[in-house]
C-alpha cells in the first residue's frame, strides 16, 4: 500500500463518542450508582457471609468469570497533532535504549495526510502489487480520468466501468476492488466519519470486509492516513526485520512474537514500526554502481554475461523495495 492517507489528518483527530474509560456494554454510572446504593437483604447477607470466607464473591451471572472483558482501542490524538510525535519520541527514547540509538540516527517523522479516508483507500488499492514508478502512473492516469483529485469520490468511481479503467492500466480485479470499496460507501456501510471516529477493531473489521483489502493494507492505513499512533503491524516484513536487528535476534520474530516484543512501544508503536522501516533501510545494500557509458566492445558471450548481471541486481534491488515500500508508496511519510 501506500503511505495511506486519505482524510485529512488534521481533521481527523476528532475524538471518539466512546469514552475511552466505559466499555459500550458496560451499565450506565448512574444504574451502576444506584444499584450500589440500594442493596437487598440477600445482597447484604451474602456479603456478611463473603467477609466469613476466604472464597471470592460469586458474580450473579454465572458467564462473567467465563467470559473476559473486551478491551477497545479507541482513536486518540492523530500523530499529525501539534507535539504529538515529539511526545512520541520522547516516551520511546526512555522506554526502549535500543530504539533511542534509531532514534539519534535519523530525522524525526512527519505525519500528515492530504486526502480523505476514501481518497487515501482508492489509492492504496491502485498501487497494490506495483512498483512505485508504474503505480504512480497509473494513479496519475486515474485522477485525469475523474478530472482530478477532488473527484475522488464513491459515485464517481461507481460511474467508470472496468473497460475504463482497464485503459488506464488498473486491472479487472483491482477494478471490482474499487467498486466494491465505492459501493460500501455509497450503502453507508461505510463513510469518512465513521472511519474516523471508529475503534481500531471496528475499523480493521469493517475495512477487511472490502474487497482487497487485509490485514497489511489497513495497518498501513491506519497508521499513515488516520496517523493513529499505537498501531503495529506484526506481519509486516521490514518491521519484523527491523526489531531482528533491533535486539541482535537470530532469526526474524514470528508475527505472534511482535506484540511482547514491542510491547514497551505502547502507547507509540506506530512511530516504533516507522524507525524499524528506517532501519532496515539503511542496512539495505547499497546500489550498484551505474554501467559506464560507452564501454569497451564486448564478445557475444560478454553480452550475455553482463545482461545476466544486470538482471540480478535489479532483482536484488526490487527485493529490497519491497520492504521498504511503505516508505516510498504511502503519501504521508516524513
Amino acid at each position: 500500500m501506500e503511505s495511506p492517507n486519505p482524510q485529512q489528518v488534521n481533521s481527523m483527530g476528532d475524538q471518539s463518542p466512546l469514552s475511552p474509560n466505559l466499555h459500550p456494554l458496560s451499565p450506565s454510572p448512574s444504574a451502576a450508582a444506584a444499584a450500589a446504593a440500594t442493596p437487598t437483604p440477600a445482597a447484604a447477607a451474602a456479603s456478611t457471609r463473603s467477609s466469613r470466607s476466604k472464597k471470592p464473591p460469586h458474580s450473579s451471572d454465572p458467564n462473567q468469570s467465563k467470559k473476559p472483558r473486551l478491551t477497545l482501542t479507541v482513536p486518540g490524538r492523530p500523530l499529525s497533532a501539534d507535539g504529538e510525535v515529539a511526545a512520541a519520541i520522547q516516551h520511546l527514547r526512555a522506554a526502549d535504549p535500543a530504539l533511542a540509538t534509531v532514534i539519534d540516527a535519523h530525522d524525526p517523522p512527519a505525519f500528515q495526510c492530504p486526502h480523505r479516508p476514501f481518497h487515501s483507500l482508492v489509492r492504496s488499492i491502485l498501487y497494490q502489487q506495483l512498483a512505485f514508478k508504474a503505480a504512480a502512473s497509473v494513479y496519475s492516469r486515474f485522477l485525469s480520468l475523474l478530472g482530478g483529485e477532488h473527484n475522488v469520490l464513491p459515485e464517481a468511481v461507481l460511474a467508470l466501468t472496468t473497460q475504463d479503467l482497464r485503459q488506464i492500466g488498473v486491472s479487472p480485479r483491482k477494478a471490482s476492488y474499487l467498486h466494491d470499496l465505492a459501493r460500501k460507501y455509497a450503502s453507508g456501510i461505510l463513510s469518512d466519519a465513521a472511519v474516523v471516529n471508529m475503534d481500531d477493531r471496528s475499523l480493521a473489521a469493517m475495512l477487511t470486509m472490502v474487497k482487497g483489502i487485509g490485514a497489511w493494507s489497513v495497518h498501513m492505513f491506519m497508521i499513515f492516513s488516520l496517523n493513529r499512533p499505537d498501531v503495529l503491524p506484526a506481519a509486516d516484513l521490514g518491521v519484523r526485520k527491523g526489531v531482528q536487528h533491533l535486539y541482535g535476534l537470530d532469526a526474524v520474530p514470528r508475527p505472534s512474537q511482535m506484540e511482547k516484543l514491542c510491547e514497551q512501544w505502547r502507547p507509540y508503536r506506530s512511530v516504533g514500526a516507522w524507525y524499524m522501516w528506517r532501519l532496515i533501510e539503511s542496512k539495505a545494500p547499497p546500489p550498484p554502481p551505474a554501467i559506464p557509458v560507452g564501454p569497451p566492445a564486448l564478445t557475444e558471450h560478454g553480452d550475455e554475461l553482463m545482461l545476466q548481471q544486470q538482471q540480478h541486481q535489479q532483482q536484488q534491488q526490487q527485493s529490497v523495495i519491497q520492504m521498504i515500500d511503505p516508505l516510498q508508496m504511502l503519501p504521508g511519510m516524513g
